[in-house]
């Protein structure tokens, strides 16, 4: 399918350890009470065992110092998988500090979304797949428990690879509690039902390896250079599609997602899987109609900017991975597929 050669890291075993970074924002410094709540939920989800590094909780690090253990990370054997606490906004500034020898030798899974949209593509050009989503600090540690999706495919990621369908929650909050309130410790944040999922394109299925993510963080990467020259290395393959909680105007996603298209990258894949976006924040309250108003406004340009450069591509929208909860992990490298006649999606965790 692509003309990168992949490597999907070997599966973690009950009782491996697993290490927690903060690559961009060391979130547990912040809120200590819930990222403790994750570690807790993270051993009883998965039977590892959480190791932290000197960064992991220090707020302000460098980028020198959030590199050393990433690499850290890599290079020791004992740590089988490496899961981010959160995003941020400067891990581009990380990518030229880490050594690619070590991920090459002893490939492990990383799991992560948003601002790790950078750590992702710079592993899957160096040829080792991922996984897109699960943050400790979003998913694991607020509300009641961990929503059984993100469960499902937290446990399907670094323990068993198995093949699951993507389904509906049903569901859906934009934002949780905020940390420094108690109860962010056993409440969800405010959920909402979720609209059926829109379709476009040909009624085919396609199956392809993923790439993508975070849409403001792809555009810095093209920006740094840290993509391939040759559109092609996406040929047939899966593009995922998904905003922050930055709450860009639709017509800016659409600028982002048009410079896709004239990079060549719309038209090299098969499929476009678009996640639901968060609409409303703790600083921007909207109501039920304007968040659905905005979610539609999104959906319509980007499916419109897809099908201009490709109407041959599969498209989905409103898919629940990325900036949202509860949030599936889809692999980033790994196998998607994405079926227009049956509208269904799945994804091979191996």
């Amino acid at each position: 399918m692509s003309a990168m050669d992949l490597v999907s890291p070997r599966k973690a075993s009950p009782g491996d350890q697993v290490a927690v970074v903060s690559p961009s924002f060391a979130a547990p410094g912040f809120a200590p009470a819930v990222h403790e709540q994750a570690m807790q939920r993270l051993q009883e989800v998965t039977g590892l065992v959480p190791v932290e590094y000197p960064t992991t909780r220090r707020l302000g690090a460098t980028p020198q110092d959030r590199a050393a253990d990433l690499n850290a990370a890599f290079a020791d054997p004992e740590i089988r998988t490496v899961l981010a606490t959160i995003g941020g906004e400067d891990q581009i500034t990380v990518i030229p500090h880490l050594d690619a020898e070590l991920v090459r030798a002893d490939p492990k899974p990383f799991l992560g979304y948003s601002d790790n949209t950078n750590l992702l593509n710079w592993l899957w050009m160096h040829g080792v797949a991922g996984f897109y989503g699960g943050s400790t600090q979003v998913h694991l540690g607020p509300g009641p428990s961990v929503d059984p999706v993100h469960a499902a495919s937290l446990r399907a990621a670094l323990l068993t690879g198995e093949r699951l369908e993507i389904t509906e929650p049903g569901e859906s909050e934009d934002f949780g509690v905020d940390w420094q309130d108690p109860a962010a410790l056993t409440a969800h944040g405010d959920r909402e039902r979720t609209e059926p999922w829109t379709w476009a394109g040909p009624e085919r299925s396609v199956t392809g390896r993923t790439w993508g993510g975070c849409i403001e963080v792809i555009e810095w990467i093209l920006t740094a250079g840290r993509f391939p020259a040759d559109p092609g290395v996406l040929d047939g393959g899966v593009l995922l599609l998904e905003t922050s909680e930055e709450l860009l105007p639709a017509r800016e996603v659409g600028w982002i997602v048009r410079s896709l298209g004239e990079r060549g990258l719309l038209e090299a894949v098969h499929a476009v899987v678009v996640a639901r976006p968060p609409t409303s924040s703790f600083d921007v309250e909207r109501t039920t109609a304007e968040r659905a108003a905005k979610r539609a406004e999104q959906r319509d340009v980007v499916v419109e900017t897809v099908q201009r450069y490709n109407p041959d591509a599969v498209v989905v929208v409103g898919v629940p991975f990325g900036h949202t909860r509860p949030q599936w992990i889809l692999p980033y490298g790994g196998m998607v597929t994405v079926d227009g006649a049956q509208q269904r999606v799945w994804a091979e965790y191996a």
